[in-house]
């Protein structure tokens, strides 16, 4: 998969960054049957996320989409193009991440979130919006929290990247 972007804003060395753990993450643009694209806001903290998380273990990276999308929006959802990757590093946790993103679509009806405590404790409300308005909620985004500084730069990079592909 293409890397699109180093996500980096705390210049993490590389022999810092040698010592970090790895993680690697999916992530979907998620379009539903009228091309509303599903966005997390984390009401928190003042930041919107595409649904997607981390893979558990050896799990396969559309396996995990597939379960991600599923507890976090309430939706099966079907794979259409990949977006590209994402390398971050992560000083405050002392990880790289990789994100690996998506489009899909909802299959079937949306459903209920099955949101975890922590999940609920930061408030994830699922909005669907029309594509430019999600890039434009996201430019407007000011996290009160380090980790959306990451998260916004993140989906940003993936939407733009994706409405490339949705033009044509």
């Amino acid at each position: 998969m293409k890397q699109l972007a180093l996500i980096n804003p705390r210049n993490v060395s590389d022999a810092e960054v040698a010592t970090y753990s790895l993680r690697e993450a999916a992530r979907a643009i998620v379009l539903d049957d009228t091309r509303l694209v599903a966005l997390l806001h984390v009401t928190r903290d003042a930041y919107y996320k595409l649904p997607g998380g981390g893979l558990e273990g050896t799990e396969d990276r559309h396996i995990a989409l597939q379960r991600e999308c599923l507890e976090e929006i309430g939706c099966d959802v079907e794979t259409i193009q990949e977006i590209g990757s994402t390398v971050e590093y992560w000083k405050e946790d002392k990880e790289k991440q990789i994100s690996y993103c998506y489009i899909a679509s909802v299959v079937g009806a949306k459903g209920t979130p099955t949101l975890t405590e922590s999940e609920k404790e930061r408030g994830f409300e699922t909005v669907w919006l029309s594509f430019d308005d999600a890039i434009e909620i996201l430019k407007r985004c000011r996290p009160t929290q380090w980790e959306g500084d990451y998260i916004v730069q993140r989906e940003s990079i993936f939407l733009e990247e994706a409405r490339k592909y949705l033009q044509q």
